[in-house]
């Protein structure tokens, strides 16, 4: 049997990517590793939903559940963006304070 699981995925992480990317320009003094860490320190504060496709998931949520996810996404990468701005303003490099 071949079996690939190329298309597994946590759901959240195209949505926080794009979401940290819309917001990066308010943020000029990330670089893409700072994005990058964004990115985790956003992904790991919001529940894990392994997909194989994102309609799948979508489509048995409730409106509401849609709106909560929305808000829980936009909480998580407005945290994520402060926690690694306050850890790397401090003039320590990110890796040894994240």
């Amino acid at each position: 049997m071949n079996v690939t699981f190329d298309e597994v995925h946590n759901y959240w992480e195209q949505q926080v990517f794009a979401e940290i990317m819309r917001r990066a320009d308010l943020y000029p003094e990330f670089d893409a590793d700072l994005l990058a860490d964004t990115a985790c320190v956003a992904l790991n504060l919001l529940p894990s939903r392994y997909v194989r496709f994102d309609i799948d998931l979508v489509f048995f949520m409730s409106q509401h559940e849609r709106q909560d996810g929305e808000r829980a996404l936009e909480n998580a990468v407005d945290f994520a963006f402060s926690f690694v701005a306050e850890r790397t303003s401090k003039g320590a490099s990110p890796r040894q304070k994240i």
